[in-house]
């Protein structure tokens, strides 16, 4: 006999709820490098130090995406969204204490293991990425993930490229102090918010209403029609994902079209205003407009992506992709370099879109796991790009050609992605 369970939400709401949990999660990361900027002349940090701690919370948030998006097969993804969410907040409140307590003269010697572990913590903000994109896939057809996935993507990471153009008039109006408690108390309100909106799938609000996996997989069938279903355990999940060769291609893309993301709103601020000159504002504000043009096309990606086929649409967006390194390479002109980020934004947001487009459908028996590896590890570019793009830089002065010839990586990493997408076109699809 069936056991009478009330089922709450709806797709269009799980798709909100998971949505507004990323946006606010990538809050706590977006305003740790501008932390950081601040205090590096009393921290006498080398810029060795500031390298890592500005992509410390990539790591973390990177890293932490397997074990959490696996989570999801398990439990659906408010559970472990709750538990990021959390973590973020806590980070962002240490900084605010870190600030009031010793900003600007009263710093102490051995602070910077604090603030690595302040970092990892707000990277936690981050790895909500892939607990969302489980959550939302259980809730649709399989026809509908590109759109759907693509909003939530989208959405979700327009938070760096709004709050890089917040900060400026946030720290005027409310100080530096003041700023980050603001912040924080977004990020507590925040998850209080989701919490109430936030609803799993049909399915695993049966099981936890303490139907078992089979009968509860039959009845979300077939009075709600939901189509994709875990297999396993959150182990397991990682271990199928794990050993299905299209995860490690997606995971290879996904380094160069998120991570690549992650590391440009890092480095592109140092890029506008040591290689041109450009005043603070004006380098804040091309990086604000590459991650915010970066985050919408998403949303396009996801609907073409849909129409005509994941992989043939990754395949024409990492070519532009590959165009815009070319260009940033040798240009030494500003308006060409602006072009050419325009399309790299361009280029990197469709193909985020179209690889999670193909991760349902090329791993449908372990989408969190898989959403875990390619998340985790893909976003691992974040961490790792933005520590090897100085290594090109031979001066301090303006103009120096190291900032240009970095972009080389990006062009290496489109051609060898596009390289391994053609490889096996007919497989993936």
């Amino acid at each position: 006999m069936e056991k009478k369970i009330t089922i709450k939400g709806s797709p269009l709401r799980g798709l909100i709820g998971a949505t507004f949990g990323f946006f606010i999660g990538f809050a706590s990361v977006a305003l740790f490098a501008p932390f950081i900027k601040n205090f590096k002349e009393v921290l006498f940090l080398t810029p060795a130090m500031i390298g890592l701690l500005v992509s410390i919370p990539n790591l973390s948030g990177s890293i932490l995406r397997i074990p959490f998006s696996a989570m999801v097969d398990k439990n659906g993804g408010r559970k472990p969204f709750l538990i990021l969410l959390g973590l973020a907040s806590i980070g962002m409140l240490l900084l605010y204490l870190v600030i009031t307590l010793y900003y600007p003269n009263n710093m102490p010697k051995h602070i910077y293991p604090f603030l690595l572990f302040i970092g990892c913590l707000c990277g936690c903000g981050i790895a909500t990425f892939s607990v969302g994109v489980g959550q939302t896939a259980y809730w649709y057809p399989k026809n509908k993930h590109g759109v759907v996935l693509g909003i939530y993507a989208g959405v979700g990471n327009l938070a760096p490229g709004l709050f890089q153009l917040i900060f400026p008039l946030s720290f005027l109006v409310l100080g530096f102090a003041g700023t980050y408690l603001a912040w924080a108390l977004f990020l507590i309100i925040g998850t209080i918010i989701y919490y109430f909106i936030a609803v799993d799938a049909w399915f695993f609000q049966l099981k936890a209403g303490g139907i078992g996996q089979e009968e509860a997989g039959k009845i979300a069938k077939k009075q709600y029609e939901q189509e994709m279903f875990p297999q396993g355990t959150l182990k397991r999940s990682l271990i199928i994902s794990a050993k299905n060769w299209r995860t490690w291609v997606l995971v290879f893309i996904y380094f160069l079209s998120f991570g690549g993301f992650l590391a440009l709103t890092v480095w592109f601020p140092s890029y506008w205003h040591f290689f041109y000159s450009l005043d603070i504002k004006s380098a804040l504000l091309l990086t604000s407009i590459y991650a915010t043009l970066a985050s919408l096309i998403r949303v396009w990606g996801g609907t073409i992506s849909d129409k005509f086929g994941g992989i043939n649409i990754a395949i024409i967006f990492l070519v532009l992709t590959g165009i815009g390194a070319i260009l940033m390479i040798f240009s030494s002109f500003l308006y060409l370099s602006i072009s050419a980020m325009i399309l790299m934004a361009i280029g990197m947001g469709v193909t985020n879109a179209a690889v999670f487009k193909l991760v349902p459908q090329s791993v449908p028996d372990a989408i969190g796991g898989a959403a875990g590896w390619i998340g985790g590890l893909g976003a691992f570019g974040g961490f790792v790009i933005p520590n090897i793009l100085p290594i090109f830089i031979k001066t301090n002065n303006t103009g120096d050609m190291g900032y240009a010839r970095g972009f080389v990586i990006f062009f290496v990493l489109s051609i060898v992605s596009i390289f391994l997408i053609n490889l096996k076109k007919q497989k993936i699809t």
